[in-house]
């Protein structure tokens, strides 16, 4: 099956070059259709599917996509996004004056006001440890995110992907290290689960959160909070409901909590054993690494193009099927406005600090015509407007 015929098992407009999968993902057809079956179960028969059904099937697709995360379902409930799941774990942190909460400075902008939020209530500091670019190696990365510790720190954030920059971090290696150092992590994945390799067995994060509507193809509003059992003990709802001091409690009071707590459609959340099965039967990791082998092509030229230079080493360890090169623009948004009205391509224009970047995400739906369009696309901005200089 060519990209072509894979494209018709998505909904994507065939008018529009989507280079944009990273920011919320594509839904296909199979995995749509069981999210409308679930919907329909739903209304026809609300009370017996909210209160006995559902909470079965609940159970069953986040024991699915545990097993695929690697880590026990109970220590795993459904959240609409990591936003969610971050307001859930930032807002029950024994944040106190003085604390200190190690990061990066390329954290994700909705995320980065969370802890600015509860970090200014509590007079706990942020420390965003300057990561310099373009990456050069591993050891140095972890040796300059190292070097923003100190006596004060008590916490440990980190984005495994970077959205901006679409960047793979160390996670696995920060967590190791932090775990030593007697320090809580919390880990932003929400570009993971379904695009690069994931254990959280072997992640050992205190805190994980990621997306199934990006990479693992789900519908939108299907995320997980993953926590560990001691982390489970001082994590509070964002919404106090039947799931506390319940008359029917589960074995888990971290499930209550948030699988109980006022009338939702969960639909979404129990699409996961289809998305899984989709990529199996479409061979998914096979089309990944192609994906991949695309990107390390194409990285360099249109960073070249862009006048600027890639980020990082072409390697898996750095950089999976999203990649961000640098641009100088004096308009980000009107630029990002051309290339969808003008051009017809969706893909984002991010910016971390003063820093812009042009995003590429390339998923298996997408052909080496598309980057080439877009090549082309930008000699032509480059040649007869002033937004990319």
């Amino acid at each position: 099956m060519d990209h072509l015929d894979l494209r018709k098992q998505f909904q994507l407009n065939f008018d529009i070059t989507f280079l944009n999968h990273g920011s919320f993902g594509a839904c296909p057809i199979p995995v749509f259709e069981d999210y409308q079956h679930w919907q329909k179960k739903l209304e026809q028969e609300p009370v017996q599917f909210m209160v006995h059904q559902g909470p079965k099937v609940l159970n069953k697709s986040r024991e699915t996509l545990a097993k695929y995360l690697d880590c026990d379902p109970m220590d795993m409930v459904y959240v609409p996004n990591p936003t969610t799941a971050m307001n859930i774990v930032i807002k029950s942190l024994p944040l106190k004056e003085g604390d200190e909460v190690l990061m990066t400075d390329q954290e994700y902008g909705a995320i980065d006001k969370v802890w600015d939020y509860y970090a200014e209530r509590a007079g706990a500091k942020i420390v965003r440890q300057k990561i310099h670019l373009p990456i050069r190696s591993k050891e140095e990365t972890i040796k300059q995110f190292w070097s923003g510790l100190s006596n004060k720190t008590k916490y440990v954030f980190l984005s495994q992907i970077t959205s901006a920059t679409a960047l793979i971090y160390p996670a696995q290696e920060i967590c190791q290290k932090a775990k030593e150092l007697g320090l809580i992590t919390i880990i932003d994945g929400a570009h993971v689960p379904g695009h690069i390799p994931l254990s959280l067995n072997e992640m050992q994060a205190d805190i994980y959160t990621g997306t199934c509507h990006k990479w693992i193809l789900s519908p939108k509003g299907s995320s997980f909070l993953y926590a560990s059992p001691e982390m489970q003990q001082i994590i509070d709802p964002l919404i106090i409901s039947w799931g506390y001091k319940s008359p029917t409690p589960s074995s888990s009071l971290f499930h209550d909590y948030f699988d109980y707590n006022g009338t939702k459609d969960i639909s979404a959340y129990l699409t996961s054993p289809v998305a899984l099965q989709f990529l199996e039967d479409y061979n998914w990791e096979e089309r990944k690494q192609k994906c991949r082998l695309i990107q390390k092509h194409y990285y360099p030229i249109i960073s070249k193009q862009l006048g600027g230079e890639v980020l990082c080493p072409l390697s898996d360890e750095y950089l999976g099927q999203i990649s961000s090169s640098p641009i100088k623009t004096n308009d980000p948004v009107a630029l990002q406005a051309l290339l969808y009205h003008k051009y017809k391509i969706e893909i984002p224009v991010t910016t971390n600090g003063n820093h812009h970047f042009l995003r590429v995400s390339y998923q298996a739906y997408n052909s080496a015509q598309e980057i080439e369009y877009l090549l082309d696309c930008i000699k032509n901005i480059q040649q007869t407007t002033s937004y990319l200089s």
